[in-house]
């Protein structure tokens, strides 16, 4: 795919995340759109959360993260990513993930996460501008068993078995685990369905809780439902009370535009949602 032909605006989503560079498909472009991706784009899931469907078209990503400067949540992310990356160029594979982040379970998750692969100079790259807290700022090489350095956090891969490979992410000196993937390709009917399950299954986490993500320099910004934990140079956590500072939070930290802005929803409907987390 090219520029000509591709259903993304170019120039729009480059104004959007603040990128000036040269539009070849190198590495020095993939390193620097990864990073700034996640800078000007958070992760959000308002949509779930106020009773609308997420809509994975590329005029509707576009229309929503690009030109009404929402968030959204990975597929919305890497979607986005990958049109950017196809019109540029670069050979892509869409790739399911199974997140075992945070589980404490033996129980094997459900294959609701979407990655990309970058086939480029004679290597295989893991990309994915949509994992919410500890998104990666940098491609990382598909290879096993090596600490890989980021602008942020490193990261590794590991073999599981034969066939899949496990990210893990080092936090305090401490590698975790955030979700395991094989090679087996992905489809856009795949993902269509996923996100059917992660945004109307009554059980899942984006229906009942705030999940809002945004690297900000040397900073993550993660909020749970009121907690807001900032990692990294200006690290810290405090509890948002009222409606009004989530609001502000929201706006002004975060980044978002909320959608009452729009119309898409009115400001007591929105209110409401705010009001009920827990």
């Amino acid at each position: 795919m090219n520029a000509k032909t591709s259903p993304i605006d170019l120039d729009a989503y480059f104004a959007r995340i603040g990128f000036d560079g040269p539009r070849d498909a190198s590495i020095e472009t993939l390193d620097a759109l990864h990073l700034l991706h996640p800078q000007a784009i958070p992760f959000e899931n308002l949509d779930p959360l106020l009773g609308r469907p997420v809509q994975l078209d590329a005029q509707s990503i576009q229309r929503k993260l690009v030109g009404a400067r929402r968030g959204g949540y990975c597929y919305e992310h890497n979607l986005l990513f990958r049109g950017v990356l196809d019109a540029l160029g670069y050979r892509t594979r869409s790739l399911g993930a199974r997140v075992v982040w945070g589980r404490t379970d033996a129980e094997m998750p459900a294959r609701t996460h979407m990655l990309l692969l970058v086939d480029l100079e004679g290597r295989t790259y893991l990309s994915d501008v949509g994992f919410g807290g500890v998104t990666l700022t940098a491609p990382i090489v598909l290879e096993t068993g090596r600490e890989q350095v980021t602008p942020h956090e490193p990261f590794r891969l590991d073999s599981i078995g034969e066939n899949d490979f496990l990210l893990q992410v080092k936090l305090n000196d401490a590698w975790t685990p955030l979700y395991r993937f094989d090679l087996e390709p992905q489809f856009d009917i795949d993902f269509e369905v996923a996100n059917h399950y992660v945004s109307t299954y009554p059980q899942s986490i984006f229906l009942h809780n705030l999940l809002v993500a945004r690297v900000a320099g040397e900073s993550r910004y993660g909020l749970f439902n009121r907690r807001l934990n900032i990692h990294g140079a200006t690290g810290g956590q405090r509890e948002l009370t009222t409606v009004q500072q989530m609001r502000d939070l929201l706006q002004n930290e975060i980044g978002i535009r909320l959608p009452d802005e729009a119309g898409d929803v009115t400001s007591s409907e929105l209110d409401a949602m705010l009001a009920r987390l827990p």
